[in-house]
């Protein structure tokens, strides 16, 4: 290692931020509005603070976990990002053979950049696939027949998105349903050469699913491109979920869940896990942090489903807190994304190697030799103390702030 490698994800995001134009820049970093909620889903995290335990045998240390019969080297996947290729040209591809280099999975977005089957053929082991449901049930069957087929082991169904949110840095760049330069963008873009020779030397940046249904289907690009915003749809219901049940056979998802009821009638209506998430703060704003609404949901669930969280993370420590909160594991959006374009190909495989290093090193100096010793022992809600019933420092305990 070198003064100048990157040691934590803050230095990946900088690195990033210095070597994207701003438009695009913008597109990762944005949320919602006023973006109350992308900056809450990181301050949930300071919110908390570890205890640690002393002379604890740590010399062996495991941060496995399991997912619906896979064993994981890590508890942290990749997420979901469309048209990752705006951040670099291996896009996807970079997310898909990082996680199969580093042990774990990255979950393919339904705006992929790069072609499915591409994706499936890079990686050594079966991803997952996130799919946004179609109006045109048809499509969405032909969908999930593709990726199927390709090999996608697990569906996650992003159902946060009935419209767009309000995406005010995007407006502002000229981001709408397409992109439109503005002359300051265009200049900005002169501004970061590295990135828009490697822009144009590849094909342009679209979601590769209109010319893969197009050659399923036999429909022109075109009319899909133009029935593309179904895949925003607000009209679906929970029947949706039912009918998506009966067509995907392996492990069944849903993306964005706050709310405790919605999580239980997921759970009923027999999904194997909810993905606890806000979309990074680029929907709602001023909706729950996800890390807020996390112990509830598990409370509810319990073991029925299993449950995984986005949203903040950016630090080993981030992890070890949301598995003590009760999530099985945790996906990263924006960090990959950070490492795509800071260091190209070899990117999100780092990113996953540094929280491993963060993971490893936390689990040994709280006193846990295994992710799978955390529990709420390990947490204190910041600016508590623990005092007597009574006001005393004796007998049952109680916080106070």
């Amino acid at each position: 290692m070198t003064r100048r490698d990157p040691v934590s994800i803050g230095d990946l995001r900088d690195r990033a931020r210095r070597r994207l134009p701003r438009v695009v820049f913008d597109f990762v970093e944005g949320g919602a509005e006023t973006e109350h909620t992308a900056r809450a889903n990181l301050d949930a995290f300071t919110a908390w603070n570890l205890i640690p335990n002393v002379l604890v045998d740590v010399s062996h240390r495991s941060q496995q976990v399991e997912l619906f019969g896979r064993r994981l080297s890590t508890p942290v996947l990749l997420a979901p990002v469309g048209i990752a290729r705006i951040a670099g040209s291996r896009g996807e591809l970079a997310a898909a053979e990082g996680a199969v280099h580093t042990g774990t999975v990255s979950v393919l977005s339904t705006s992929s950049s790069v072609p499915y089957e591409a994706v499936a053929q890079a990686a050594d082991e079966p991803q997952w696939f996130q799919l946004y449901p179609w109006g045109d049930r048809s499509l969405t069957s032909t969908l999930l027949r593709m990726a199927r087929a390709a090999g996608f082991e697990a569906l996650v169904v992003t159902v946060d998105v009935p419209i767009m949110g309000g995406r005010e840095r995007d407006l502002r760049n000229g981001i709408t349903s397409s992109f439109r330069p503005t002359p300051r963008t265009c200049l900005d873009m002169l501004r970061r050469p590295r990135w828009l020779v490697d822009y144009l030397r590849h094909e342009r940046i679209v979601p590769a699913v209109l010319s893969e249904l197009s050659a399923a289907t036999g429909r022109h690009t075109p009319m899909l491109a133009a029935r593309g915003q179904s895949m925003i749809n607000p009209s679906h219901t929970w029947d949706e979920v039912d009918w998506l049940r009966d067509q995907w056979p392996g492990p069944l998802l849903l993306k964005g869940i706050l709310s405790p009821e919605d999580a239980g009638r997921a759970a009923r209506r027999g999904v194997d896990g909810v993905v606890v998430s806000n979309h990074g703060g680029r929907q709602l704003d001023f909706a729950l942090a996800t890390l807020d609404a996390l112990p509830e949901i598990r409370a509810t669930v319990g073991d029925r489903v299993t449950v995984l969280l986005d949203g903040g993370v950016r630090r080993g420590t981030d992890v070890v807190k949301a598995l003590a909160l009760g999530a099985d594991a945790v996906l990263i959006g924006r960090p990959w994304i950070y490492g795509l374009a800071a260091l190209g190909g070899d990117g999100p495989a780092a990113v996953v190697d540094l929280f491993k290093a963060e993971i490893d090193r936390a689990l040994a100096l709280v006193g846990r030799p295994s992710t799978g010793d955390l529990d709420l022992t390990v947490l204190r809600a910041a600016g508590t103390r623990a005092v007597g019933a009574d006001g005393s420092g004796r007998g049952a305990v109680v916080y106070r702030r």
